[in-house]
């Protein structure tokens, strides 16, 4: 599944920069599992879009994903001069606050 991401995000915008982190062993879920992702991703495609225009962008190229298993996806979007701004730096992930069996 995180190679399918990866290659549907490089696809879809001209990434400067990629990181997707599979968080999954961080929630409630079997070990291996691919349903929790974080992603961080940098291109001029989001210059002028509001975040929230950014995410749906990504949700549409991953509807598929989004649909078959992927439970949770963060995304932290920026632009080329947005990611100078921070430093090249992007927000730790919360810790997981329970589910089933937590």
């Amino acid at each position: 599944m995180q190679n399918r991401i990866e290659e549907k995000l490089h696809s879809a915008f001209d990434l400067e920069y990629l990181k997707l982190e599979n968080e999954s062993y961080r929630h409630n879920v079997p070990p291996g599992s691919e349903s929790h992702f974080k992603a961080v991703l940098v291109s001029l495609a989001f210059t002028g879009l509001m975040p929230v225009k950014r995410h749906q962008m990504v949700y549409g190229v991953l509807s598929e994903e989004l649909q078959a298993g992927v439970h949770a996806l963060a995304l932290h979007t920026y632009t080329p001069a947005e990611w100078e701004e921070v430093q090249r730096r992007y927000p730790n992930s919360p810790d997981c606050l329970g589910g089933n069996g937590k």
